[in-house]
């Protein structure tokens, strides 16, 4: 018996043993598990926003607040299942501004329409109360939003309650500032295999107009880039050697505006547009029925009536602008969708001007369908033809 009373007491304490063996074991799994689960988390990372600034961010970001509403165009790209996973409040200026993409984005994604909105910092109806409520992980914010944002303390503010403030750019030096936002971008949102395919596609689809020009050298026509057609009746606005104005540059053409308009935007009078004497003329306009009811812009962008647009189009012939210029004569007249101009879609206008400019050139080169295959590879929304149009004949003319 008492053998077997020991015995009993070996078998008790080895099933002790193996009960604790399996407990480590589990507990060391649960250990593991949850530290890969801390490696999931958002890491504190410097990074660099397209004003130099060294910004510590939580990436990736969950919780993102767009300084304006049309950088919708950059996260649709990289978060294309969900694009409004991560915004929890915006400019309201893509309702406003492109209705029609808006419209379209609310078709598949219903929730946009409860996304908050608010106004802009440039002129002072942010509301950095409502701001700081949403709990955002980061604002991104246009470039040319810094001085106000500074004047009003805001990104110290923020900054001091742990929200920071990252600066992008599309609009003033886009050739340029187009690829680092999107690297940018990606790498806040965790999508930095995503942000490098984009890039690449737009560096190849411009590369099809730049090799070209660079091989051929074709004679370039002079060109007047009439900005925000429609918008206002002020002539005559247009670009400097940045945005459309350098566009213009890399397809081929001679932007009159280059040498007399410093910096991105600016304004000419109409005796200097006739002196310069354009052969083409270019208008960007958009569907501006919430900023100007019932006016002159000629609606393209997605879905819109061609027809209408180039009747549209027609009147700028008669602006005193561009009277007796060889632009006239040869009904050379194109409008173009203004939101090239604040988008990473640029590399689809630099095409279309191309195709305007230099049309024996590039016979074989449909800037629809490159947008098309835009929409099909990185957008979630079904693409709409709509985006330029030409007064009949003006295609056909160099």
């Amino acid at each position: 018996m008492t053998i077997q009373r020991r015995w009993g007491n070996v078998l008790i304490a080895l099933a002790g043993i193996a009960v604790l063996a399996v407990a480590l074991l589990v507990l060391k799994r649960a250990g593991g598990a949850s530290a890969a689960a801390d490696d999931s988390k958002p890491a504190l990372t410097t990074v660099t926003d397209l004003l130099g600034r060294k910004v510590q961010v939580r990436v990736p970001v969950r919780r993102v607040i767009l300084g304006e509403g049309r950088q919708l165009y950059l996260v649709a790209a990289l978060d294309t299942d969900n694009p409004l996973q991560r915004i929890v409040g915006w400019r309201k200026d893509l309702i406003q501004s492109d209705p029609d993409t808006w419209s379209a984005y609310l078709r598949k994604f219903p929730a946009i329409a409860d996304i908050p909105t608010f106004g802009g910092f440039e002129d002072g109806t942010f509301d950095i109360e409502q701001a700081i409520a949403l709990k955002p992980d980061v604002i991104l914010m246009n470039i040319e939003a810094q001085r106000a944002t500074e004047d009003a303390r805001y990104t110290e503010k923020l900054a001091a309650l742990g929200i920071p403030v990252v600066y992008v750019d599309f609009r003033h030096f886009p050739v340029e500032n187009t690829e680092p936002t999107m690297r940018l971008v990606g790498k806040l949102f965790g999508k930095e295999e995503r942000a490098e395919a984009f890039i690449a596609f737009r560096a190849a689809q411009i590369r099809r107009v730049t090799d070209v020009i660079a091989a051929q050298r074709p004679a370039r026509p002079k060109v007047f880039i009439e900005r925000i057609g429609g918008y206002t009746e002020d002539c005559c606005l247009s670009f400097g050697n940045e945005n459309f104005g350098k566009f213009v540059e890399m397809a081929g053409g001679n932007n009159i505006a280059k040498g007399i308009i410093r910096g991105t935007f600016g304004q000419l009078n109409p005796e200097q547009v006739v002196a310069a004497d354009p052969d083409q003329v270019v208008v960007t306009s958009a569907n501006w029925e919430a900023f100007v009811p019932h006016g002159r812009w000629v609606g393209v962008g997605p879905g819109a009536d061609l027809t209408e647009a180039a009747r549209k189009l027609e009147a700028y012939t008669t602006r005193p602008a561009y009277a007796g210029i060889t632009a006239n004569r040869n009904h050379a007249f194109h409008a173009i969708w203004h939101q090239f101009y604040n988008s990473p879609y640029d590399f689809v206008a630099i095409q279309q001007l191309a195709k305007w400019f230099h049309p024996a050139l590039f016979a074989d080169l449909d800037p629809d369908a490159t947008f098309r295959e835009l929409h099909e590879r990185f957008l979630p929304v079904d693409y709409a033809p709509g985006y330029f149009v030409s007064l009949p004949g003006a295609e056909n003319r160099q």
